[in-house]
């Protein structure tokens, strides 16, 4: 279950109550106990008409979501539609097989009415407060602080604590099934994932406050017009793969696309008007057309149209879609079938 707090990007302040967390994106989704999961299993299933199918079926589900499950870029039936299709497909006991008589959707209430229910049974924001750990424009908390306040009310189990440019966005917390998701039972058990905040000086901005400033996103396929680096391709980040204006997981560590595990993280390093990239593999450049990072590889130099990336002015292609345990080589320009953009996401 991952949570997102009031001042997060993905739930901007317009969009929630005050005093309250939010649902995020990898709201449920199974796991393969090393912190990767399987994403877009079924593409027979990646329905597109989620509002419609909650509407008749389960009507106090969608009215909670349309609070509590924003887009913070009010998109709410697109995002709803991803999560389904990353992580609702690739549950397996929401597969149309186990279910008796089985009718197209029905499986899609299940998904979300836990997902609610979940979320409905981890008020974070009043664990944190009874602790003393409040919004705050100004005060800074440890690691340890949040996470004993959170833990004494799981069991003693961690959490996963994501923070962007040092401010607390997001809370995960991990769960072992007994037994299906629509009737098993869930217990908490300790993070998989290792967290991204620091030890110490977290802020918890209040609602509608940013640690970073706003930026406007740019999506084309091709972006030729290039900028400095900027906030974007500054520091740590993943890189995000979209494709025809979807975002499909991400590249990882030695350059190709993947979309079943976790996203690698890439340092970006200015010089000039152009920045260098490097991940836990090494430096970042073009080897014979190919997107790759590694310890003799030659860095090259990048450039940026908004938080898309850009080589020599041009964007990336690949010669198929990444899905399942399948890695994609990412191709420089635009010659290969599939069209691919590479969106920064600081972390």
């Amino acid at each position: 279950m991952r949570q997102v707090a009031p001042s997060s990007r993905h739930s901007s302040g317009t969009h929630l109550l005050p005093r309250v967390q939010a649902i995020h994106g990898q709201s449920m989704g199974s796991d393969n106990c090393d912190g990767t999961y399987e994403a877009n299993c079924d593409d027979s299933r990646a329905y597109t008409n989620i509002s419609a199918i909650l509407k008749a079926a389960s009507p106090d589900t969608l009215s909670y979501m349309q609070t509590y499950w924003k887009d913070y870029q009010g998109n709410d039936e697109t995002f709803w539609e991803h999560e389904w299709a990353k992580h609702g497909t690739c549950i397996s006991t929401l597969d149309p097989d186990c279910y008796t008589n089985y009718q197209p959707t029905e499986e899609v209430p299940d998904f979300f009415e836990r997902t609610v229910s979940l979320f409905k049974s981890l008020p974070t924001y009043d664990w944190l407060s009874a602790a003393g750990i409040t919004p705050s424009s100004t005060a800074t908390y440890t690691s340890a602080q949040i996470q004993s306040a959170l833990s004494k009310n799981l069991g003693g189990h961690t959490v996963y604590l994501g923070c962007s440019s040092g401010a607390l966005n997001e809370v995960w917390i991990f769960y072992n099934v007994r037994g299906s998701v629509q009737t098993g039972t869930f217990e908490v058990t300790d993070s998989l994932t290792k967290s991204t905040c620091p030890a110490t000086g977290i802020k918890y901005l209040p609602k509608g406050t940013s640690s970073t400033p706003t930026t406007t996103k740019t999506s084309t396929s091709s972006p030729t017009s290039t900028s400095a680096p900027g906030t974007a391709f500054s520091g740590k980040g993943y890189l995000n793969v979209v494709t025809s204006g979807t975002q499909k997981g991400c590249l990882i560590s030695a350059g190709t696309w993947y979309t079943s595990g976790t996203c690698a993280t890439f340092t970006a390093t200015a010089s000039g008007s152009t920045f260098s990239l490097s991940s836990s593999k090494g430096t970042c450049g073009i080897v014979s057309g190919k997107f790759t990072c590694g310890s003799g590889v030659t860095a090259a130099q990048f450039t940026a149209s908004g938080k898309v990336l850009v080589y020599q002015g041009s964007g990336f292609s690949a010669d198929s879609t990444a899905s399942g345990s399948t890695q994609v080589t990412v191709y420089t320009g635009t010659g290969h079938s599939v069209g691919v953009e590479i969106d920064w996401q600081a972390v």
